[in-house]
């Protein structure tokens, strides 16, 4: 392979790699439209896309995609011996089989997968999703897809989300370094206030009752039984006033 052409898949590998988490070895999801090009160009693909990665691959299909291409006969008779020799992936759809491009587009929601297809259609379709790496025949050679459009707009964005992130950080550095934002440890947590007692200065003091005045009736008995006591006269004063 020439120096340029592995630059290229090299540079494409990592750009999956760093934004999206694709990691060795590489898992391509191959269809039958992929091996009915190879038998037509006669080349092993195994052997190619090997010597095209340079690096650890891992070939796999899926049993959708083996039963669409049985149920295509006769033109994919050679398409399906070769698809066979891959390892089946699980799919999910064991028991109730979908279209192999459905199969295959499923099977990329949620995990990293090159998928190798000459089925435009689905390429089509998987190049609006950010994230997406595809390979495909050109006549004999393989050609790992440049990174849609999809996918840079979306490590563009994310880009521009941590640039911010990052400015607002300074920001808030700055501020603290000048005293105009306290340090997160400076802040104290604020404790929960249970209620005050009242403030002693904003009572009012409590006036003392008045001692009721008693009745007037009541008062008249206590003096008219006053007047009717008796006084009582000495001994001597009696005899002297018996005397007169």
């Amino acid at each position: 392979m020439k120096i340029s052409r592995f630059k290229k898949s090299h540079k494409t590998l990592v750009f999956f790699a760093s934004n999206f988490d694709y990691r060795e070895p590489y898992q391509v999801l191959i269809d039958a439209t992929f091996c009915q090009a190879a038998l037509q160009q006669k080349i092993g693909i195994d052997e190619q896309i090997k010597k095209y990665f340079q690096c650890g691959v891992k070939l796999l299909t899926t049993q959708c995609v083996i039963l669409e291409a049985e149920s295509l006969g006769a033109p994919l008779t050679g398409a399906t011996s070769i698809v066979k020799r891959f390892h089946v992936h699980k799919c999910g759809h064991e028991g109730k089989p979908v279209p192999a491009s459905e199969c295959i587009k499923s099977m990329t929601r949620d995990n990293r997968y090159v998928v190798a297809s000459q089925d435009r259609l689905l390429q089509e379709s998987l190049r609006k999703i950010p994230g997406r790496c595809l390979l495909y025949l050109h006549k004999a050679t393989p050609v790992l897809e440049a990174p849609s459009k999809a996918s840079k707009k979306w490590v563009q964005r994310r880009a521009k989300n941590l640039m911010l992130g990052k400015q607002v950080e300074k920001i808030d550095y700055m501020k603290e370094k000048q005293g105009l934002k306290p340090a997160e440890s400076a802040v104290k947590p604020k404790k929960h206030k249970g209620p005050k007692n009242p403030n002693p200065l904003s009572c009012k003091k409590s006036k003392k009752e008045k001692a009721k005045p008693q009745h007037k009736g009541v008062e008249q008995t206590a003096i008219a039984k006053a007047k009717r006591k008796r006084v009582k006269i000495p001994a001597h004063v009696k005899a002297a006033l018996g005397k007169d």
